[in-house]
């Protein structure tokens, strides 16, 4: 999958696709899946994978089958397709290629297109109860765009992926927007006034019930999550349990409470405030824009160490101008690269940070830059990696 077909993760702009022919097609000639599934549908530039894995672990707790379908993966490609916490078997992964080889290769599926088939299939054939399914990118060209949800989840619309989704906030709205279904509820995760006409217009135009959920009650669950920015992501989950409940599906206060408790056990879910080490304090996080970097960096700086130790990476298509602002300048840097074909050369990222008064030292790898890091780290320090969800699999 990784070797001979497309694949936009390593390889960037090129190979991004622009409708769902390919999807539709693929889906029709494995029995169109989609269409015998019960499905949330979660999208949003910040905190839709948190969002999906919360929705799972509370339906987990109710008793439900719960397929989780997310991306990208961490450490094993497997990690995307999941049930109830088990990810989808190695011999499943290659029978569906095995079957499928002559389909996919003549009619020149991407790497996501293939995945999305799969889990699709996957989770039909499992006869799961219910799949939560995670946008890729944007949303109304995603490959994932062809269910027909409960519910769907728009957690929130920052400046990413600006190369195929639009320069503004509005152009970026309106492809998220793309995910409301005619008839269904949708939840918003956050109001930011410039943008609720985009979705009020969008929900109208479809007949759909919308949902602010952060002008609805705020629910005070505490939750097994790290981080700040989890508080909003627990209650967008939340508003989308609630909906459900007034859907027949028989989800109990324990459930919500256990479910928000067991995130992590019941979903396998890593990589966001991830602590690697306790001495020094080792973090992780993927957060890799300027909206979900902003809350990270204001939560290591709340946590008042004597000297933080930054091990950064980043992809070449990411504008780092409002990213670099971000960093405090009495920090350690510790640039890298990280090992995919579109990783940001290190000497290249020393220079942007460097004009911006943030200084360090460029490594060849994340994993030499890291150990760097720990040399240079005392007991009382903080060491935190991230800038890319690349950069954070390669050390988790």
């Amino acid at each position: 999958m990784f070797n001979k077909l497309p694949i936009y993760q390593n390889s960037g702009a090129f190979k991004y696709k622009i409708d769902l022919q390919n999807i539709y097609e693929l889906s029709s000639y494995l029995g169109d899946p989609h269409t015998k599934l019960k499905t949330i549908h979660v999208g949003g530039t910040n905190g839709k994978g948190s969002t999906s894995h919360i929705l799972s672990s509370i339906l987990q707790e109710a008793g439900y089958r719960v397929g989780l379908y997310t991306s990208p993966h961490l450490k094993d490609f497997r990690e995307r397709i999941k049930i109830n916490a088990d990810c989808i078997t190695k011999d499943n992964v290659i029978n569906f290629i095995e079957s499928h080889k002559d389909y996919l290769e003549v009619n020149k599926l991407s790497f996501f297109e293939m995945t999305v088939g799969m889990a699709f299939d996957y989770f039909k054939n499992q006869e799961v109860d219910i799949a939560i399914i995670e946008v890729g990118m944007g949303g109304r060209l995603d490959s994932t765009n062809i269910i027909d949800p409960e519910i769907s989840v728009i957690t929130n619309i920052g400046l990413d992926h600006t190369k195929f989704l639009g320069n503004t906030l509005l152009q970026i709205a309106n492809e998220k927007a793309g995910i409301i279904k005619k008839g269904k509820t949708v939840i918003i995760g956050e109001t930011q006034d410039e943008l609720v006409d985009v979705f009020i217009n969008k929900a109208k135009e479809l007949n759909s019930k919308i949902i602010f959920a952060d002008q609805q009650k705020i629910y005070d669950y505490t939750s097994g999550l790290k981080g700040s920015y989890q508080k909003k992501n627990i209650q967008t989950a939340t508003c989308a349990i609630r909906e459900l409940q007034k859907s027949n599906w028989s989800i109990s206060e324990e459930s919500i409470i256990s479910g928000l408790l067991k995130v992590e056990i019941n979903t396998g879910f890593i990589g966001r405030w991830t602590v690697l080490n306790k001495i020094p304090l080792t973090i992780c996080d993927t957060a890799h824009n300027s909206e979900g970097l902003k809350i990270v960096i204001n939560d290591i700086l709340a946590l008042n160490f004597s000297k933080i130790h930054f091990v950064i990476g980043f992809v070449n298509d990411k504008s780092l101008e409002l990213i670099v602002d971000l960093f405090p300048k009495n920090a350690n840097y510790y640039f890298c690269k990280p090992y995919i074909e579109r990783g940001l050369d290190s000497d290249e990222l020393k220079s942007i940070f460097e004009s911006k008064s943030r200084y360090g030292t460029a490594y060849e790898s994340v994993e030499e830059a890291y150990n760097s890091a720990k040399d240079n780290s005392s007991n009382n320090n903080l060491i935190y990696i991230g800038g890319s969800t690349f950069v954070v699999s390669e050390v988790i």
